[in-house]
Order: C-alpha cells, then structure tokens, then sequence
C-alpha cells in the first residue's frame, strides 16, 4: 500500500520516514527532479504540485494497482492539491474548499470575517485594479505601517511591511509578480508579539500539536530569525491563543487534517495572521516539536490522513479550556479543545549572510557544543554562488537546532552553534561593497541593517591610523567600541563586538595592514563577515 507525499525537499523526509515506519511504500512528486529526499522514497514523478490533475491522475493509478492509503504535504504551499486528490478519489482529508479557503489569503480573510473572528483588515488588489488611484483609496482606509502579501505563497516570499506611500507601489508589485494567481493582499499592521501553534483536528476535535514564539526580525521584511518551542506564556493568554486559532480553523471549514496558524497576540488580544490546512515548515512539526514533546506529530497526522486513529495523540493529550478576547466572546465553541504539551525546549535558529558571492562555509571552532541536535546548512549556499542578506524565509543560509531541559541552555546552544558559522565572501566584489557604502533601494529605507548602530561622524573621526600587519584585533578594539553602547549588543549571528575581533584573529591571524578607521567601519556594518573581507580584499 502506498502513500503519496507531494514535494520532495528537506521538509517532507519526516513525513518519508513516519510512512516508511507505519509500513507503506512511499512514493513523491515534485518539479525538482534532483530535491534532496527523492533518494528516500520507494518511487518519484516529476510533476510540478502545481498542476493538481496530473497528481491526481498519478494517484488513480497508484490507487487501482497496489493500492493508495493517503495523500500527504508538510510545509508546501499545496494542501488544496492534496485535498482535491483526496476528495476525488475518497480518501481522508480537509474538503477542497477548506483547504482552498487555507491557502488563498483573501477568501481567508473573507471566512475569518463573516465569522467574527479577529484578523486584521484587508483588501484585495490584482493586475486589473492596481492603480495609483486604488492606492491611495487603500492608504486612506488603513495606516501605515500596513502589510503587502501575495494571497497565495509561503515563506514570506513578496511579504513586506509598507512604511509610506513611497513604498507602497513597489510592494504590490513584488506580492503580484510572486504570486501564483497574480494578486496580492494588503492588510493592516499587527503589532505584537507572534507565535506558531500546530494543530491536528480529528472526530470534532482539535489538538494543539506545538506551541512557539517566532522571533522576527528586520522591517521592512518579516525575517523569522528562528523559534523556540514552547513558548513561554501565562495560562489565559495561551489558552486565549489556542482558543481563538480553533475558531479560525472552524470558519475556514478544517475538519480532518492538520492546521497550523501564524497568530499575534496584540493590544485587542489574539488576532490571526494566518492559518493552512497542513503541518507547519519551518523546522517545527518535523523538528522541534518531536524533540520537545516526545510525539511524532508527522507520524500522527499521516494515521489521521490514512483513516487510522492516532491512538499517541489520544493518550497523551489534555483538556485545554475554552477561552477567547472580548473580540469574539459570543462566538461558539467549535471544537473539544485539547493540547499535547512540550516537556522540554527546543530552539531553532538561522544563519544569515551579508551579500556577497560565497567562496567558503566552515565552522570557526571544532567544539562540539552540548544540547545541539542538528546543524542544517542549506544545499543552495555553495562554493561561487551568490547570497544576500534575506528578505525572505528562503534565502537564508541555515539552521540549527538545540534541545534541553531548561530553557535558556537550549537558546543559548542554538546561537552559540549559530555564531560559529562562518561564510567567507569572494573580496573585491560590487554586492558586497555596495553594501559596506550602505547603498539601498528607494523603497528599503535602513535595509539591509547593519550589524551594529554606526558611530557617530565625530567618534568615527577619532579612530585613526592603521592595524598592523598581522596585529591582533583583540589588542585594538576602540574605546569607542567598549562603550555601554556596544559592550552587550550581539549582530544577526550573536556576536558581540569582542566576539567577532578574537574570531578574526582565529580566521586571519596573518593580515595585511589595515586603515583602521575603514576596518572598524565595516565591523560595524557588516560584523566578523565584512571584516575578513575588508582584510581579504586589501591582499
């Protein structure tokens, strides 16, 4: 008996696995006929996930020859395909509706609306109805700052937080073009902080699978710099939270499957981001979730998908009490509210890189560093290609991922490992010193960030001279630098300034003479990455 999983990436090998263990044959499909897990399973059809009638008529064949038990994603952007191949040939499964009501942001927004469930404004703009005039209708209608988003993509791809009218064109064009269907959403500006909560509904019930606090970074993007699970909340605002995503789930119309849900808990209480009809990406259902709870969410959802109960959800679930924000006190109860809660901590967190073209990725030290589990790196980042500094969840350079008992080992694991990462840029090269002279576009006002705040053009004028050849750095940091203002502070790999000048002196103990005004300028902007390059480039 088979089971059909569609994409073949890194975040399908613990549905692969799960399905291997349950005892099926496991069979993919995915555009990329060279994805990383293709290798795992029993059988691969390069078929775009996409085109929705050539998986399904790939399944009927699958299901009159040895036979088909379930159709499966986690962390794509097409749960409506699984459903429609599952609706078609009866199996278990989210209605297409639902499942299409999860996946196309508007008509999301549309359901959370005619049910009263708190989600923030929204209005819809395509190629047809994209005008200056339209904009400023918008702009009158909603404050800046205010969200653009193609309806239908994941990962934060096309998403940016729009900051003035100056940028508000630009920002449609982008979710427009990276739309699938060519439209995008614009929304009002959550405030607050956000959380990932992973559910399974079964029978009219609906299980909290996975509980984190996202940590997002870098306006005018949505930067998931990584989360960490569970997340660290009192009693009401977590019931509050949970509440308010299974009344979320109810209107879209989820009733068999998985749903996971991107929610802000703000000054008016829960309000949603968003919810899909799958498991979560992100490293969390197939990651930090098994880790931290001891349940193979993966594992349970596949029994779900294939008609069996999920007898380890059963056992080890509690009774969560229904509870929701003034915003929808009247409202129904939907589900029987349950939870499997995470037992210990498990921290996610990415490495990122300035821009530039790769010439080397290594770690700076060999220890191994207690609570890591896994070291992540993605198989895009390689010898000559190109990276920037992420405006998106995909373009960043990897992860990591700790768990323990007590929470601040886990954390401190995850950056500890993260800030051993090191990406040597080619020196000499236009990206990287376009943005060492702080070049951004007109619509990315402060982006990319720099590593650390600037010194101002007085203190900047105090440094003088030159670093030595193959002086250490550590030996000449500026009083400047050793300051209240920078003693503490950490950049995007968890650096602080000290950090990244004993560093230097691991990677380049042998450097050219160095203009110490420009060097310690670049530190600040770029951290330990512009540092090697600027000493690179002087060679």
């Amino acid at each position: 008996m088979n089971v059909l999983i569609l994409g073949a990436g890194l975040m399908q090998i613990p549905a692969i696995l799960s399905a291997k263990e349950l005892g099926y044959r496991v069979c993919l499909v995915d555009a990329d006929d060279k994805a990383i897990a293709i290798p795992k399973a029993d059988e691969f059809r390069q078929i775009d996930l996409k085109d929705k009638e050539g998986i399904l008529e790939y399944a009927r064949a699958l299901q009159k020859g040895p036979g088909l038990a379930a159709v499966f994603t986690a962390g794509t952007d097409f749960s409506a395909s699984v459903s429609y191949v599952c609706q078609k040939l009866n199996l278990p499964s989210h209605t297409f509706e639902a499942a299409s009501n999860a996946s196309i942001k508007t008509r999301m927004r549309k359901c959370f609306f005619d049910a009263s469930v708190p989600s923030p404004k929204y209005f819809n703009l395509d190629k047809e109805n994209f005008t200056q005039e339209k904009l400023k209708e918008i702009a009158s209608k909603i404050d800046f700052p205010l969200v653009v988003k193609p309806v239908d993509n994941m990962g934060a791809r096309g998403c940016r937080m729009v900051r003035s009218f100056k940028e508000f064109e630009p920002a449609v064009k982008t979710a427009i073009q990276v739309s699938r269907s060519g439209n995008a959403i614009v929304e009002e500006y959550m405030d607050g902080p956000e959380y990932s909560i992973d559910a399974l509904v079964y029978d009219g019930t609906f299980t909290v699978t996975g509980f984190a606090v996202r940590h997002i970074k870098y306006p005018p993007y949505f930067i998931e710099i990584g989360h960490t699970m569970p997340a660290d909340l009192d009693k009401s605002t977590h019931d509050q939270l949970i509440s308010v995503f299974a009344l979320g789930a109810k209107a879209l119309g989820l009733e068999r499957g998985a749903a996971k849900a991107d929610i802000k808990f703000t000054k008016k209480g829960p309000m949603i981001g968003e919810i899909a009809g799958r498991l979560s990406g992100g490293y969390m259902s197939g990651w930090t979730y098994p880790y931290s709870s001891d349940l193979n969410l993966t594992k349970e959802a596949l029994l779900i998908a294939c008609g069996k109960e999920p007898q380890s959800l059963i056992k080890n679930r509690r009774k969560v009490d229904f509870e929701t924000s003034e915003l929808c006190k009247n409202a129904c109860k939907p589900y029987e509210l349950f939870e499997v809660k995470s037992n210990k901590v498990s921290a996610e967190r990415a490495w990122m890189s300035i821009p530039g073209i790769v010439e080397e990725v290594k770690n700076i030290s060999d220890e191994k560093i207690e609570y890591v589990k896994d070291f992540l790196p993605r198989t895009t980042v390689k010898l000559n290609c190109k990276v920037d500094f992420p405006r998106n969840n995909v373009q960043k350079c990897g992860n990591v991922i700790s768990l323990a008992k007590d929470r601040n080992d886990a954390i401190n694991a995850a950056q500890k490992a993260v800030s051993n990462v090191f990406i040597t840029l080619k020196p000499n090269t236009k990206e990287t010193d376009d943005f060492l002279n702080f070049y951004t576009l007109d619509d990315e006002e402060n982006f990319p960030p720099s590593a650390f705040k600037s010194l101002s053009s007085q203190d900047l004028e105090k440094i003088q001279g030159v670093i030595l050849a193959n002086q250490k750095i550590s030996d000449c940091i500026p009083d400047q630098l050793k300051t209240s203002d920078y003693i503490n502070e950490v950049d995007w790999s968890f650096n602080t300034i000290e950090d990244i000048a004993r560093k230097f002196d691991i990677l380049r103990p042998q450097h050219p003479q160095l203009d110490a005004r420009r060097f310690w300028k670049a530190l600040l902007r770029g951290g330990l990455q512009a540092a090697v390059y600027i000493s690179d480039s002087e060679k």
